[in-house]
C-alpha cells in the first residue's frame, strides 16, 4: 500500500576527528558498549576507559581497540581533553560519580536507571542547576531502537493523530552470570526503578506530557525465591499532566525458547490509529527486529526501520555538549522519567515475595 510517510535518513558524524573527546567509567553494565558505541559512530573520540575491575577494562579494549587504560577516576576527570564521561556503573554508585563528574566540570552520559533514590534525584536536579553541566540518560529502548525512532517520526506526522495511551511491555531473561549487585534491591533500585525507567521515559515522550501521576504499581518476586532480592514483575498505570495514560509492564519471564533477550513492545494508541513496535522480534516470522506496524484511517502498514532511521540521539547529545543546547533530550525530561519511576517503585503493593 502507497504511503506519503517521510522519514528522515541515518545520521552522518557530526563533529570531525579528535573534536569531542569522552572516556568510559564504570562498566557494570553491558549497555556501556552500546552507549560507546553510539558515541563513536557520531563522530566523538574515545579517550580513555576506568573500571576497578581489570577483566571488564580488558573486555572492553578488545572492542574498541586502542582506547587508552586509565589508571583511576580521577585521571579521567583531571583530563582537559575529556568533554563527557560515559557510565554504567553499579546502579546505585552512577548518580555519585555524575555528581563528580558535574563537579569536574565535564557532562555526564549515564545508563539507565539513572539514579535510585529520591536523595540522589534531588542531588542530581542541584548539580545541574548549580553547574550547567548536562546529566545525559541512555533510554536505549527508545534512543537505541530503530524501531521507536521510526514510530516518533510516524507520529510527529500524525499518522495517529493524538496519542492518547502508551503500553510498554519490557519482559527481559534472567540468564545465568548476573553479578550479585543484580540481585540487590539498594544496588539495582527495584524492577520499576530499573528496567521500568525505560518505558516511563517512552510514555513522556510519545504523549508530549512533562510529568505524571502513579495511579497504581504492583512488583513481586513469583519464581525467584533463592534470590529474594530480585522482584521479577512490576506493572503501574500512569495519568500524565495532559490527560493522558500509561501502562507498563517488566519481568523476567522471557522462556528459553525466545532467540532474544525479550519480546520488547510498545503500542501508541491515538485518536486517528495505533502504532505497535516490535522491537527486537517478530516471533514466528523471518521479518527480524525492528518492526513497526501502522493502522490509520488510510489502512495498514508494515515497516521495516532496521537501517532507516540511524540513531540521531548521539549525534544530538554530542551537539548539545558543544553547543549548549538540548535538542537530544532535555534535563527536565530525563530526570522526570527517572522521577515516575520512583514514584512507582516506593509506592508500588508487593504482591509476592
Amino acid at each position: 500500500m502507497s504511503h506519503s510517510y517521510v522519514f528522515a535518513p541515518p545520521p552522518e558524524p557530526v563533529v570531525a576527528a579528535d573534536e569531542f573527546g569522552f572516556s568510559a567509567v564504570g562498566l557494570a553494565h553491558g549497555h556501556v558498549i552500546g552507549m560507546t558505541r553510539g558515541l563513536v559512530d557520531a563522530g566523538a573520540t574515545l579517550r580513555s576507559v576506568y573500571d576497578a575491575d581489570p577483566a571488564k577494562v580488558a573486555e572492553f579494549a578488545a572492542l574498541f581497540p586502542g582506547v587508552r587504560v586509565a589508571s583511576s577516576e580521577s585521571e579521567v576527570l583531571s583530563d582537559p581533553e575529556v568533554r563527557l564521561v560515559a557510565s554504567a556503573d553499579i546502579a546505585s554508585e552512577r548518580a555519585p560519580l555524575g555528581l563528580r563528574v558535574l563537579d569536574a566540570g565535564k557532562d555526564f552520559f549515564v545508563d539507565k536507571a539513572p539514579l535510585t533514590t529520591f536523595e540522589q534525584l534531588d542531588a542530581v536536579r542541584e548539580a545541574t542547576a548549580r553547574t550547567g553541566r548536562k546529566y545525559a540518560v541512555y533510554y536505549g529502548e527508545r534512543v537505541h531502537s530503530e524501531a521507536a525512532i521510526l514510530a516518533g517520526q510516524l507520529v510527529a506526522q500524525g499518522a495517529i493523530g493524538t496519542v492518547l495511551q502508551v503500553s510498554a511491555f519490557g519482559p527481559h531473561r534472567v540468564g545465568t552470570g548476573r553479578p550479585d549487585w543484580f540481585f540487590d534491591p539498594a544496588q539495582y533500585g527495584g524492577i520499576l526503578c530499573d528496567i521500568g525507567s525505560h518505558n516511563f521515559e517512552q510514555m513522556l515522550y510519545y504523549t508530549g506530557a512533562t510529568d505524571g501521576e502513579i495511579v497504581s504499581a504492583t512488583v513481586a518476586n513469583y519464581a525467584h525465591r533463592d534470590t529474594p532480592g530480585l522482584q521479577d514483575f512490576g506493572d503501574a498505570h500512569v495519568v500524565l499532566d495532559n490527560g493522558m495514560t500509561g501502562y507498563v509492564r517488566v519481568d523476567w519471564f522471557t522462556p528459553a525458547g525466545l532467540e532474544v533477550f525479550g519480546d520488547g513492545r510498545t503500542i501508541l494508541l491515538g485518536t486517528d490509529g495505533y502504532i505497535e513496535m516490535r522491537k527486537y522480534v517478530d516471533i514466528t516470522t523471518d521479518n527480524g527486529p525492528g518492526q513497526v506496524l501502522l493502522v490509520n484511517q488510510n489502512g495498514q502498514y508494515r515497516f521495516d526501520a532496521i537501517g532507516r532511521t540511524g540513531f540521531p540521539f548521539f549525534g544530538q547529545l554530542i551537539r548539545d555538549c558543544l553547543d549548549r543546547t538540548e535538542v537530544a533530550m532535555t534535563q527536565a525530561h530525563a530526570l522526570k522519567a527517572a522521577e515516575l519511576s520512583l514514584q512507582a517503585q516506593s509506592s508500588a503493593r508487593v504482591l509476592a515475595g
